[in-house]
C-alpha cells in the first residue's frame, strides 16, 4: 500500500493549535474583530458627539450668563423668541410662504 505522504508543517501540534485559536478570535469569539471594529465606530462617533454637546453646553452658559445680568440681551431674547411686547405697542410677524411647485 502507498500512503500519502503529509508534509511535516501540517502535522505539527502547536501550528494547527495556533491557527485554530487565531482563526476563533478573529471571527467566532463574543470579542470578535469585526464587533470591536463597529465599536470602535460607535465610540468614535460618541467622542464627536460629546465634543460637539460640550461646545454647545458652554455656549448655552455663556448665554445664560448673559442674560442674566444684562437687561438689554433679556429683553432683545423675549421679543425675538417668545414675540413679547411693551404695552401699547404692536408686533408684526413675517413669515415667508412655501412657493408651490409647477
Amino acid at each position: 500500500m502507498k500512503f500519502i505522504k503529509i508534509p511535516k508543517i501540517v502535522t505539527n501540534f502547536y501550528l494547527v493549535s495556533a491557527i485554530i485559536f487565531v482563526s476563533w478570535m478573529l471571527f467566532f469569539d463574543a470579542n470578535d474583530w469585526i464587533t470591536q471594529y463597529n465599536r470602535q465606530k460607535r465610540l468614535q462617533k460618541m467622542e464627536e458627539e460629546k465634543k460637539f454637546y460640550e461646545k454647545r453646553t458652554q455656549e448655552v452658559k455663556a448665554d445664560f450668563r448673559d442674560l442674566k445680568n444684562n437687561s438689554e440681551v433679556l429683553e432683545r431674547f423675549a421679543r425675538e423668541k417668545y414675540f413679547l411686547k411693551k404695552p401699547k405697542e404692536e408686533v408684526f410677524i413675517l413669515t415667508e410662504e412655501q412657493k408651490s411647485k409647477k
